[in-house]
């Protein structure tokens, strides 16, 4: 039987087809379900455009878009053409198709008319609320003409919706008890809505004025996953009606994807080793390093440990953290990697943006790689020395860059949030800071948060100053704390144990 997953976004290796987080997990999700033997079909949009790429006026981030490398084009095989109806307007999709294994995705282009055609452009940037809708009602004819006739509904045994822009497909398929939702997020953007009469033009019936797809999936499915036992108490108190349907499977990596393949190797064998560990990591710098210099000529490291923050650049993910310790401590005997991009739209995720790039034109201990993308993940998440992960407690549903430094050895300093607190213990396999917050606070209304964010940097800062003596003054305690995180989190982890949870019952 076929497992179905769909989402707006999928992070592969060879494709600009993802935005962040979302992306990168779900691309996770097929390889491993390729390397598990599953017949597994993923339904996407193929973004001819990708999502953004930025260069630099000085500080001042300039956004293009992201063209699709010629090696996208090798790896799908177009499919048959079909007819969905938007607008009154027969539109016509391709479906291109990637495969790997006995898992595939199938991602879906609209060719004409023009209108149309503008709707598969690039992930997340629309110019229109209506824009927006009628992207994810796209996305939802698109995916449900493709089950019903190039699947067949008899052989499917589950559909997965991944976040509520894809519910939209619930009200072209009626099979309900085959549907879940998994929600990815507590914030605002991961439960939009559309006014009534769009849905009742694109899909004939008319439910109220304005639909929150959360809303409408969770009143219509028994079944709701998030993505880390913390969420659980979260999303509850977010959607407290339907509670009691929800459940959590916390993310994991592929983790022949992201691992040192040495590591990797020796994970497979349970053959871990301290001195491997070393000598791995010691590789991987120097990989690193290279990265760097394609960004900075003149980087003098010396033994300075290289401490990381890259990330998608949003305000709930404080990238103010780094960047305010950076300024309050600019003569540390230490090297910062910064790496992010934010969507052009968001204008905190602008300024971060360019405080990023005033670090890195004074500073000469700062880089920062403004094209973060898996390519690049791989390299800092191998070769760096500590990766910071600093959310605003509740904000973060899980989160998996921490994830993929842990199992290369690369311990973290992090908030207590998302399933970071499953993974980690304090002062063993890494470090934590700040408070376990089960409400969701508004950081942008709630007076309180300015108060948590003052106290929480306070105690990194004093943890981050602690961290960076020891990697200097106290090796042999750097290195116990590195080789734990190797040692115990790769299980935790790996993507194949959550897709036995998700999918063998």
């Amino acid at each position: 039987m076929v497992i179905v997953s769909i989402t707006p976004e999928i992070g592969l290796d060879e494709l600009k087809t993802y935005a962040g987080g979302l992306g990168v997990l779900e691309g996770d999700k097929l390889y491993g379900a390729g390397d598990m033997g599953l017949d597994f079909l993923v339904l996407t949009i193929f973004y001819r455009d990708g999502y953004v790429k930025y260069r630099f006026n000085g500080e001042e981030p300039i956004p293009e878009p992201e063209e699709q490398p010629e090696e996208a084009y090798k790896v799908l095989k177009p499919d048959k053409q079909f007819k969905v109806v938007l607008r009154g307007e027969e539109i016509i999709v391709q479906p291109w198709i990637y495969s790997y294994k006995t898992a595939r995705a199938v991602l879906f282009e609209a060719i004409c008319p023009m209108w149309a055609r503008r709707l598969t452009d690039r992930v997340y940037i629309e110019d229109s609320l209506e824009h927006q809708f009628l992207r994810y009602a796209l996305l939802a004819k698109a995916s449900a003409y493709y089950l019903k006739n190039r699947v067949g509904l008899e052989n499917i045994s589950i559909i997965d919706l991944e976040e509520a822009h894809t519910a939209l497909t619930l009200l072209s398929l009626n099979n309900y008890n085959k549907f879940r939702i998994i929600i990815h997020t507590p914030g605002p953007w991961g439960h939009p809505g559309f006014p009534g009469d769009f849905i009742a033009r694109e899909f004939g019936t008319f439910m109220s004025d304005y639909v929150s797809l959360t809303e409408l999936a969770l009143e219509r499915l028994k079944d709701a996953i998030v993505v880390s036992k913390k969420q659980e108490d979260v999303i509850g108190k977010v959607f407290p009606r339907h509670k009691d349907k929800i459940r959590s499977i916390t993310n994991g990596i592929c983790l022949k994807r992201w691992m040192n393949p040495k590591l990797y190797k020796a994970y497979v064998e349970n053959k871990a080793d301290p001195s491997l560990l070393k000598e791995a990591r010691r590789e991987a710098r120097e990989k690193l390093v290279m990265l760097m210099h394609k960004y900075k000529g003149n980087i003098l490291l010396d033994n300075r440990p290289i401490i990381a923050w890259v990330r998608r650049l949003a305000r709930y993910k404080r990238p103010y953290f780094i960047a305010r310790f950076i300024e309050e401590n600019p003569d540390i005997n230490a090297f910062f990697l910064l790496g992010g991009k934010p969507h052009p739209r968001d204008n905190d995720g602008l300024n971060y943006a360019r405080w990023f790039r005033r670090l890195h034109l004074r500073l000469s201990n700062v880089v920062y790689i403004h094209e973060y993308d898996i390519s690049t993940a791989k390299t800092i998440l191998q070769g760096s020395d500590l990766l910071l992960f600093t959310p605003f407690s509740g904000w973060e549903a899980c989160g998996t860059s921490y994830m993929k430094a842990l199992a290369n050895g690369i311990p973290i300093l992090s908030s207590r949030d998302g399933g970071v607190i499953e993974i980690v213990e304090d002062n063993v396999n890494s470090w934590l800071f700040g408070e376990d917050i089960r409400d969701f606070i508004n950081i942008y209304s709630d007076p309180r948060a300015a108060n948590i964010d003052e106290k929480d940097y306070e105690e990194f800062k004093k943890k981050l100053l602690w961290i960076i003596d020891i990697y200097n003054n106290d090796p042999e305690k750097y290195w116990e704390i590195a080789f734990n995180a190797y040692k115990t989190v790769p299980e935790k982890v790996n993507i194949i144990n959550v897709l036995k949870k998700y999918y063998i019952r």
